[in-house]
């Protein structure tokens, strides 16, 4: 039988990948997804109306003139998907901040006492035990939906498996020479975790980071898609999938198309780059 890590890696050494190979790709994938967010999160600074309505270009297939057609109100599809990825990418990236923070929270909490290691513990196992996506419903609903609400829904969802990694791993740099002689010499919790813990967790920090934010954006597409996400008068892949219904009943495919698309695209470069991430910090993954 096959021995996995409590994260699901392999331990055998079976199909593991050389470190240059993984670095290699490091590179080529944080370039593209790192390019790939920049280019979204500039598309507010470009000369595009996603709100515009012409009642002459209603329903419109895909042309020189609307690359990505037009819907039933005669809206740019591809103007409205780019401002719907971008408002995504920062609803992603506030999200993922959040939950990352809450994660290194608990993880550095947990090396304070055996008391505070039972409590981060119950309280991860029990978030994980919870229907995940029913979660971020309550969550969402309780904060009101709309922006505030997909991101507190979301942030307060995505932390128990990463705490778990950072708890385990903060664990073993508590229990450390240096961090003895530390302790030994008087230094506070805060200056060790300063200054030993948060840097040694730091490539497991950004990977989760990296790797939530996918869910993040997913998640805020479905909670819009049933009306707890984005307000409906701002551009939302959710709402964009939900307007699209009707849009499909006529045979107008490219409504859905398109945004599902470029909503896919982002969140798989970002799983590639973060699963990447992952491996180029786990030191039984390759060679040096």
């Amino acid at each position: 039988m096959t021995e996995t890590a409590f994260d699901g890696t392999d331990m055998t050494g079976a199909g593991r990948t050389p470190r240059g190979a993984v670095r290699r790709q490091l590179r080529r994938r944080g370039a593209v997804t790192i390019g790939l967010l920049a280019a979204v999160l500039a598309v507010p600074l470009l000369p595009l109306d996603p709100l515009s309505v012409d009642p002459f270009a209603r329903g419109l297939p895909p042309a020189f003139a609307f690359p990505f057609g037009t819907d039933l109100l005669g809206r740019d599809v591809l103007a409205r998907t780019l401002a719907a990825l971008a408002v995504s990418a920062q609803v992603g990236l506030a999200a993922a901040a959040v939950s990352t923070a809450i994660a290194l929270a608990f993880a550095v909490a947990a090396t304070f006492s055996q008391t505070a290691d039972r409590i981060v513990g119950v309280l991860t196992e029990l978030a994980l035990g919870l229907p995940h996506f029913v979660l971020v419903l309550m969550v969402a609903y309780a904060a009101g939906g709309g922006m505030t609400g997909v991101i507190l829904g979301v942030a307060l969802t995505h932390w128990p498996r990463l705490s778990r990694v950072l708890r385990h791993e903060a664990q073993t740099v508590a229990a450390a020479d240096y961090v003895r002689i530390s302790r030994a010499l008087g230094r506070s919790r805060g200056w060790i975790a300063r200054h030993h813990m948060v840097p040694h967790l730091l490539p497991q920090l950004v990977a989760g980071f990296v790797l939530i934010f996918p869910h993040a954006i997913l998640h805020e597409a479905g909670l819009s898609f049933i009306g707890l996400g984005i307000e409906p008068h701002l551009p939302s892949i959710g709402i964009m999938l939900a307007d699209s219904l009707r849009g499909l009943m006529a045979g107008h495919w490219w409504v859905a198309l398109f945004p599902g698309l470029g909503l896919v695209l982002l969140a798989l470069a970002f799983e590639m780059f973060g699963e990447t991430l992952r491996r180029a910090a786990d030191p039984r993954e390759g060679v040096a």
